[in-house]
């Protein structure tokens, strides 16, 4: 029981130094490029670690799932926005492809 908390908790804070990782990437980062790759792997890896701290907390197969298709949808969502970001910042530079 108290192992189970003390990894909720782990799984959380790391998670949190992940999304605290993105958002200095996103302030420190000079490009749009740069500030992309940042958010989306950091954010990602982020959400994925808060959600299987939530998972064990809940102690439920069924809500783990959910949680799994909630990051997987966040995952793909992440991954089109970065694309079309990248995409529209590319062609509005004059680079037509």
């Amino acid at each position: 029981m108290i192992a189970l908390d003390l990894a909720v908790v782990m799984l959380l804070v790391v998670g949190c130094g992940f999304y605290l990782a993105g958002t200095i990437g996103l302030l420190r980062f000079p490009d749009l490029h740069s500030r992309l790759h940042a958010l989306t792997k950091a954010d990602n890896v982020g959400l994925m670690l808060v959600c299987a701290a939530m998972a064990l907390a809940s102690r439920s197969v069924r809500v783990a799932l959910l949680l799994l298709i909630v990051w997987a949808l966040a995952l793909l969502a992440s991954t089109v926005s970065a694309y079309l970001i990248a995409r529209h910042a590319h062609m509005a530079r004059g680079y037509r492809t």
